[in-house]
């Protein structure tokens, strides 16, 4: 899988992020991205000719396989990826569209198109509710998808048509766990930043607008 187009959109969306926006870009390129590329795909690679159990009727091993890894969990990490990583170009085409807006008019409508203010701000604020929610939506199908965050050694299977409850054995059971547990951390870690971040913009918002009243009532008066 190429993952140039994903690096490309973090790169672009950093230049308009806030502090914490580019820790959070930090972290989804240095403990999940490059993990995933330069190590992670290696280690689920062909997870299913690596599932061995202790019987060669037909098609019980396939089925087994099927039931304990319905989706694959290395698969399952990338489409986490994209999805958290996509809602960010909603701030890059926005940025896109201010500045096609005054290039169409030909005039400053904008202190700056990447200023985080009006608009843009919504749209960001958007982009990071939608970021938490894949985040937690992900974590909760790979806890009711696996059972956890555990990668057992050893399953038993009593899947037709396995004639009886047969062992399972998974490949590198240790080194996969130590991945999951990477997902659930950085995972997690980018939760707290996003809604750290939500928190921040809201409150220097609130602040800014409260503010603005104030010197427009001493004005007034």
């Amino acid at each position: 899988m190429s993952w140039g187009f994903l690096r490309d959109l973090l790169s672009g969306v950093n230049k308009y992020s806030t502090g914490l926006g580019r820790i959070w870009l930090a972290i989804v390129f240095l403990f999940r991205l490059l993990v995933y590329v330069v190590a992670a795909e290696h280690v689920w690679k062909d997870e299913q000719k690596e599932f061995e159990c202790n019987i060669k009727q037909p098609g019980c091993e396939n089925v087994c396989f099927d039931h304990f890894f319905p989706v694959s969990q290395v698969r399952l990490w990338a489409l986490q990826l994209i999805m958290v990583s996509t809602p960010s170009l909603l701030v890059v085409l926005h940025v896109a569209y201010r500045e096609n807006r005054e290039k169409r008019h030909g005039a400053k409508l904008y202190k700056n198109p990447g200023s985080m203010d009006g608009g843009l701000l919504c749209t960001y604020l958007i982009s990071l509710l939608s970021k938490t929610g894949f985040e937690i939506g992900f974590l909760f199908l790979f806890y009711k998808l696996y059972g956890g965050f555990s990668v057992p050694r050893l399953v038993k299977c009593d899947m037709s048509p396995c004639p009886n409850t047969v062992d399972c054995y998974i490949s590198k059971p240790t080194e996969k766990k130590v991945f999951l547990y990477i997902v659930l951390v950085t995972s997690c870690l980018c939760i707290v930043l996003n809604i750290t971040e939500f928190s921040y913009l809201i409150f220097k918002y609130s602040i800014k607008c409260c503010f603005r009243r104030y010197i427009k009532k001493v004005q007034d008066s």
